[in-house]
């Protein structure tokens, strides 16, 4: 089995791994997730908004510890507004603070469309022919889509436990299960952007 290390082979297990997801109500944290282990106990990665830092358009993805792993910035500006497509940048930080690019998103600049359009390009580029690496298909906002390599192979997958949903009648609470060998850091920062483009909890 391989590793694909995106943000960093620490993030990547040799099994299949269950993570749940709590959102954050912004009146209390200013909005953003925490990713927590299938016993809910421990904490693997928290994200926050841009309530949290007042700048829209941009995440930041945080360790179990609280350190910054991954800063996720969505480009702005008039020719932004007029493209296809809206663009983010995930840049992943050192110790220093330094930012190195390691993946880019494409949004389709509509939000009407419950389209496959969004798709991920991986920093250095593989040698891939369709010029993309993962894209999404399903709907975040229903808690039922998948993160898809560009040979349709399932990297990871959203849902929801229907006795939760029924209980609480929220998607507050739902699940990611990570296939074996791929990243998770990379994995939930794709989500952190969803969940912004869909003005959920990230969303200022």
């Amino acid at each position: 089995m391989s590793t694909m290390p995106i943000i960093s082979k620490l993030y990547c297990s040799s099994s299949q791994t269950v993570l749940g997801v709590r959102r954050r109500p912004h009146v209390v944290n200013g909005g953003g997730f925490v990713v927590t282990d299938c016993s809910g106990q421990r904490v693997v990665f928290r994200v926050d908004g841009c309530g949290i830092h007042g700048t829209k358009g941009q995440l930041i993805l945080r360790d179990g510890e609280g350190d910054a792993l991954l800063l996720m910035r969505r480009k702005g500006g008039m020719v932004e507004a007029l493209s296809i497509y809206k663009k983010w940048k995930g840049y992943s930080l050192d110790y220093e603070g330094l930012q190195n690019l390691v993946f880019s998103l494409k949004e389709p600049n509509s939000c009407l469309v419950k389209s496959n359009g969004i798709r991920i390009s991986t920093e250095p580029r593989a040698a891939s022919n369709k010029g993309w690496d993962f894209e999404i298909r399903g709907y975040f906002p229903d808690r039922s889509c998948s993160i898809v390599d560009n040979r349709g192979n399932v990297i990871a997958q959203v849902g929801v436990n229907k006795e939760v949903e029924k209980l609480m009648e929220s998607k507050d609470l739902y699940h990611v299960v990570v296939k074996p060998g791929m990243d998770q850091a990379f994995v939930f920062g794709v989500i952190a952007i969803l969940d912004y483009i869909y003005g959920e909890s990230t969303y200022c």
